[in-house]
């Protein structure tokens, strides 16, 4: 597992990351993001999604559970489990399902990390004590692409 930090001076600075990184992105690709509310999680998929020009169709799936994105060249599935008791309710659902089938993001994932399959990208936000705009995303991953473009990252 490599670990990578990113600091982020504002709310812009994290949609572009998002969107560098989602040009890396193909289907089977998994992206948890963990943090308290208000630490970035939003924009960081407001970024994400304009790379495949979906940042006016963007809406939380905080009552849905996942809402799906699709374009001609990748489905995108925007997950927050954050409502489900445990990972046995994600299998209901058929979650793993979505896995095979295009780019997940799931917001609050660790609650279901026993349903994650082995491979994916971790993100934890969190803000800086002392200046508002700033926020932490700490990213561990063991995928070999990612690791690669984290080391080199360019936005």
């Amino acid at each position: 597992m490599s670990h990578f930090q990113f600091v982020s001076k504002n709310e812009q600075d994290t949609k572009n990351f998002a969107k560098a990184l989602a040009s890396q992105l193909e289907k089977q690709d998994i992206i948890v993001l963990t943090g308290n509310l208000g630490s970035g999680k939003t924009k960081f998929t407001e970024g994400l999604l304009s790379y495949f020009g979906l940042e006016n169709e963007i809406s939380s799936p905080t009552f849905t559970i996942v809402n799906e994105y699709q374009k001609k060249e990748v489905n995108i599935y925007h997950f927050d489990v954050y409502r489900l008791e445990d990972s046995s309710e994600f299998y209901e659902i058929g979650g793993e399902e979505y896995f095979e089938n295009g780019i997940c993001l799931i917001e609050w994932g660790e609650l279901i990390a026993d349903a994650l399959p082995k491979d994916y990208l971790h993100i934890t936000f969190s803000r800086d004590n002392e200046d508002e705009n700033i926020r932490f995303l700490n990213i561990d991953t063991n995928l070999k692409k990612c690791e690669d473009y984290f080391e080199n990252i360019k936005y």
